[in-house]
């Protein structure tokens, strides 16, 4: 059985390598989208986590705090930390965006006529998101001082004034290709392996030399595998040239453990390759594979979070996004490259690929053994 595998799996590779069209399916859309997604366009922010560290037990401490949590619509999530502990565990978890620490001499100083200083922390990983959520603590902490002024709460002196101080995490200069990179990581190894399984059916049946394989000696679990394997294995070192290209070319800092990485594309892949044999089941030419592969990826990179929060998706389809596997990879993929990871922390964006891939894969075994009957 190994040996019937293996030269199937050796076919698909020629076929692969050999048919032009094939080569240029599979080349070509990834580096248009290396070349038009690293550079995407900043969004707005909706919805976000923001957490308030509030040290000050004055007045004008409080009012600072309850003036964020007035912005339900673009911080519908307020987390109140009590130390710096709640502030580090917050922002490594993604449950907040950014952190607003107001320090315990803020009122004091604002009182005596002294500049006083309020800290936000940003969550990096995110870089389009944390610029325009810098800029909007910025406007309310700026509103806030000049209310105060109006009202005389601030004693009116030339230096008596309220100015934030921002401190970016993971990704410290807010580089948009920090935070694209790592995500195009999960979207060209998925579009290479959807594109390398989704045509390698379709192209047997347009070349009329599908009949062929099911008169061979093999069985439909071992053409299943055969048409699997190259796909999965292209995809898996598509990802490893990204790597590569992302710390070498373009300067990415790989912070977290290559083997967390790997292992978690490697259960990635798995559940993108059933897919990807979904949509080879279902077709009869390589153009309707071609349209089921690039009508399942526009859905899935816009769900991912790739270019905005999952969080501004509506709640009536955001269960989408939550069995959508390129959302998942893309989290493990930023949180590896731009931080150090321990294994607990990457787990919950794993362990959901699992069942995902078991059924996908599963789905897509009882699919092809339906289209042979």
């Amino acid at each position: 059985m190994l040996e019937r595998i293996r030269r199937l799996v050796i076919k698909e590779f020629l076929a692969i390598f050999r048919n032009p069209a094939s080569r240029m399916a599979v080349l070509v859309p990834p580096l248009l989208q290396l070349l038009i997604f690293s550079f995407g366009a900043t969004l707005e922010v909706r919805n976000a986590g923001i957490g308030i560290f509030n040290e000050d037990l004055g007045v004008l401490g409080r009012e600072l705090a309850a003036r964020f949590q007035s912005v339900p619509v673009t911080f519908s999530r307020v987390v109140v930390c009590h130390s710096y502990a709640d502030v580090r565990q917050v922002l490594n978890t993604q449950k907040v965006l950014a952190v607003v620490h107001i320090p315990q001499d803020f009122s004091q100083s604002l009182l005596a006529g002294q500049t006083a200083v309020v800290q936000v922390l940003l969550d990096g990983r995110q870089s389009n998101a944390a610029a325009v959520t810098q800029g909007y603590t910025s406007r309310i902490v700026r509103d806030f001082a000049r209310t105060a002024l109006a009202s005389g709460a601030i004693a009116r002196r030339p230096f008596a004034q309220s100015i934030p101080v921002t401190r970016v995490w993971y990704n410290e200069n807010l580089h948009p290709l920090w935070s694209s990179m790592p995500a195009l990581l999960g979207i060209l190894t998925n579009l290479v392996a959807l594109l390398v399984t989704g045509l390698s059916v379709a192209r047997e049946r347009e070349l009329g030399t599908f009949d062929q394989l099911l008169v061979s000696p093999l069985r439909p679990g071992e053409i299943l595998i055969g048409k699997a394997v190259p796909a999965f294995v292209v995809a898996y070192v598509e990802g490893g040239l990204m790597i590569l290209a992302a710390v070498t070319f373009f300067g990415l800092p790989f912070r977290g453990s290559l083997l967390l990485l790997a292992g978690a594309l490697f259960v990635f892949l798995l559940a993108i390759v059933g897919i990807g044999l979904w949509i080879s089941a279902i077709s009869s030419t390589q153009q309707q594979a071609l349209l089921g592969v690039f009508t399942y990826m526009v859905p899935a990179v816009l769900l991912s979070g790739f270019a905005t929060p999952v969080e501004n998706i509506h709640p009536a389809i955001r269960w989408v996004a939550n069995v959508d596997p390129l959302q998942y990879m893309v989290a493990v993929s930023r949180k590896v490259f731009l931080e150090d990871p321990t294994p607990d922390v990457i787990w919950p964006f794993v362990w959901p690929l699992l069942p995902i891939a078991a059924f996908t894969l599963i789905t897509s075994a009882w699919f092809f053994r339906h289209r042979l009957d």
